[in-house]
């Protein structure tokens, strides 16, 4: 059985997001072990691409310091085989298709199974499309997670059903980025997608604060968090470690 489904067997998961690479690959390391021992229930590791499109400015700037530290696919696949020895919470990739399709679906998501990568995520992958890389997912175990926004509306239920690993509920329209509010009616949502699925539902896009990931929480199997953490780091380079271990705690305790 794929490590996806381990994140929400013990009460609402809390899923954290991390550029890798930013400010540096070793660094990246230390964080994602303080993401798991803060009580991170998942990690999601980005790879730096040079248009992330779903991104607001903070995870920009991450994917621009780290591709200024020369960091490829590779490295970041060498780097998760190293964490993956140290950590047994499931971790996935956050990317675009762009950089599957350039390393080749086959051979990136083969790496991807041997790094000890349980699923990917493409943002920029639309639900049409993602049938033939599913399909060389599967030979590798590898679920791909899809992405249900507030625009989706009739085409909730269709993505649902066919969802695999979890679902990612973006919370608003637009891109990545801590809000003070988030509008959306995210209780019927969560509502339409369990009426024909058991997959487990995390709401990303602008939780931040322990708050805020309590009242979501509340009605969703778990929730995301990336900005946030992305901005700890930013702000504190390679001593972020311990500071991304607060935050981290404080949120996982605000859920529980």
């Amino acid at each position: 059985m794929n490590k996806i489904s381990d994140a929400f067997n013990h009460g609402k998961a809390f899923i954290g997001f991390i550029t890798a690479g930013d400010p540096d690959l070793e660094t990246t390391k230390k964080i994602i072990k303080s993401m798991a021992q803060g009580g991170c229930d998942l990690v999601e590791i980005g790879i730096p691409f040079s248009d992330p499109i779903a991104e607001g400015e903070v995870i920009q700037n991450a994917n621009i310091r780290a591709l200024k530290n020369n960091v490829t696919t590779d490295d970041v696949f060498d780097m998760t085989k190293e964490i993956s020895k140290e950590i047994d919470i499931p971790m996935v990739y956050m990317t675009y298709l762009n950089v599957l399709f350039r390393y080749g679906y086959e051979k990136f998501l083969k790496n991807a199974h041997d790094c000890g990568i349980s699923g990917v995520i493409i943002p920029d992958m639309p639900y049409e499309e993602k049938g033939e890389l599913q399909s060389i997912a599967k030979q590798y175990g590898i679920e791909v997670v899809s992405l249900i926004a507030p625009t989706s509306e009739q085409r909730i239920k269709v993505i649902a059903k066919e969802a695999e690993g979890f679902i990612y509920a973006v919370s608003s329209l637009g891109v990545t980025g801590e809000r003070s509010e988030i509008k959306t009616d995210l209780a019927s949502i969560t509502k339409a997608i369990k009426e024909v699925t058991d997959i487990p539902v995390a709401i990303g896009f602008g939780i931040n604060t322990p708050e805020q990931a309590k009242k979501y929480s509340a009605i969703s199997d778990g929730i995301i968090i990336g900005s946030a953490i992305v901005r700890i780091v930013a702000e504190h380079g390679k001593a972020a470690p311990e500071y991304v271990y607060k935050y981290v705690k404080s949120i996982k305790d605000a859920i529980k």
